[in-house]
């Protein structure tokens, strides 16, 4: 494709719903035509584009090497159109279009979080706003906030990565925790046979945070690994395995006599969630003014 057309970029987007619905099928509804019409798109986006984007047929929905990277170059491709409609619109002081928003998994329990509070003022000031928010583990937001398909993130980050704006906004408490179908739960021993125990224990651990939880249980192996808290909290309620879990993540299944959590003093920490956008790229209007709503609920701001 030497260059881009009106259609092509109509192609793109059906591409695009095509792959979030995760088949043709599933699309229909998504954009209101029939299945053979979807099929008739698709094979002109990929004649255009010289290369097959996807498997099709009784195995099922898939795609293929370059259908990956169509679809995550198709991202790119109209954040920068949302962009560039966001900056026409702010020369007429009206902020319009799409912001790109990546959040942790699991936040919405934490009244302590500037998110709610922030999207709240956000919103309130009548402008055009739309809003598209992806969540994931710390690891894919910052991929995506460096490759372009995020304008900002907002999560713990273990490790700060080059090419990036890292600004701390609130803290977040976590424990250690079992069920009730656990032997610690009744009741837990003090002292090095707490350690001990914790030892002989089957331990959960978050993959981003793994060493770091394991350091803290002075144990050398974990018999689980996630990639999000809910795993975590499913595995722990199993009665099988003690973990770490944000306090307020956790607070639900306390107040039911569901868990427990396991020496707060000695086991409980605090970790700092930021916000991180790309260093060096131009702002559009839109994520100005969300940052400076951001920057004025965080505790930087109440220091």
């Amino acid at each position: 494709m030497n260059q881009l057309q009106n259609i092509d970029l109509k192609l793109l987007r059906i591409f695009m719903t095509i792959v979030k619905c995760n088949g043709f099928s599933a699309a229909q509804a998504a954009l209101n035509v029939s299945q053979s019409t979807i099929s008739e798109h698709m094979t002109s986006l990929e004649t255009r584009l010289g290369v097959k984007l996807c498997e099709r047929g009784r195995c099922g929905f898939r795609l293929t090497e370059y259908g990956t990277a169509t679809y995550e170059a198709a991202q790119r491709l109209f954040l920068a159109v949302d962009t560039f409609c966001m900056d026409t619109s702010a020369l007429k002081r009206h902020i319009s279009g799409k912001l790109y928003l990546g959040i942790i998994d699991n936040t919405a329990t934490d009244n302590d979080s500037v998110l709610s509070r922030t999207l709240r003022q956000f919103v309130s000031h009548g402008h055009d706003v739309q809003l598209d928010i992806y969540i994931g583990t710390p690891a894919e937001l910052e991929g995506r906030v460096l490759d372009g398909r995020l304008h900002v993130a907002i999560g713990h980050f273990p490790f700060e990565v080059a090419g990036l704006s890292y600004t701390q906004l609130y803290d977040e408490p976590d424990g250690l925790y079992c069920s009730r179908y656990h032997p610690l739960f009744d009741n837990p021993p003090g002292g090095d046979a707490l350690i001990n125990a914790i030892r002989e224990s089957q331990i959960v651990a978050r993959g981003f945070l793994q060493q770091r939880d394991l350091q803290l249980l002075k144990s050398s192996y974990a018999a689980a690994t996630v990639d999000n808290v809910e795993a975590q909290a499913i595995l722990i309620l199993t009665g099988a395995y003690l973990g770490f879990l944000p306090r307020h993540y956790a607070r639900q299944w306390v107040n039911a006599g569901q868990m427990r959590q396991i020496e707060p003093e000695q086991f409980g920490s605090t970790w700092p969630f930021s916000s991180i956008t790309k260093r060096g790229a131009t702002q559009p209007a839109i994520l100005r003014l969300f940052m400076e709503e951001l920057m004025s609920h965080s505790y930087s701001a109440s220091a």
